[in-house]
């Protein structure tokens, strides 16, 4: 008897875990608490967004120059299990090439044949209290 029950037992485990397995790909889905609502680009949590999403874009760009955020064009917040940061951003080519230790002194690049202006859309996701920020979507295209 005991055997019989190990046995269903052994059975009832096998089929939760196959039921859970073909389940889980609709339960994923992260819920939206709240919905995008437009706020100011000076907060201080946008920034930080921006600095890692620009350091994110100059990681993966191909060109030899820093790109630097020019003018923020809009951004939106969600909240989900993190903030989400939805931002529109101008941004250009720099004077300062990637191999330059300090970029911050570094200007739009002022050379005509250099200059080059792109707008992107970043998602970057924060939990700003832990100093969690990833870079969710990166999409650029020229200006």
């Amino acid at each position: 008897m005991t055997r019989l029950w190990g046995s269903c037992l052994f059975l009832l485990t096998l089929l939760v875990a196959l039921v859970a397995s073909t389940n889980s790909g609709r339960d994923n889905k992260v819920p939206v608490l709240r919905e995008l609502k437009l706020i100011s680009a000076s907060n201080s949590n946008v920034k930080q967004c921006l600095w890692h999403a620009m350091q994110e874009y100059n990681k993966q760009s191909e060109d030899k120059y820093i790109f630097k955020a020019v003018k923020i064009v809009q951004v939106q917040l969600q909240v989900t299990d993190r903030l989400e940061y939805f931002m529109v951003v101008k941004i250009a080519r720099s004077d300062c090439r990637k191999l330059a230790k300090n970029s911050e002194n570094c200007v739009v690049q002022g050379n005509s044949k250099l200059k080059k202006e792109i707008t992107c859309n970043f998602i970057v996701g924060a939990l700003p209290w832990n100093g969690e920020f990833t870079v969710m979507k990166m999409q650029c295209a020229d200006t």
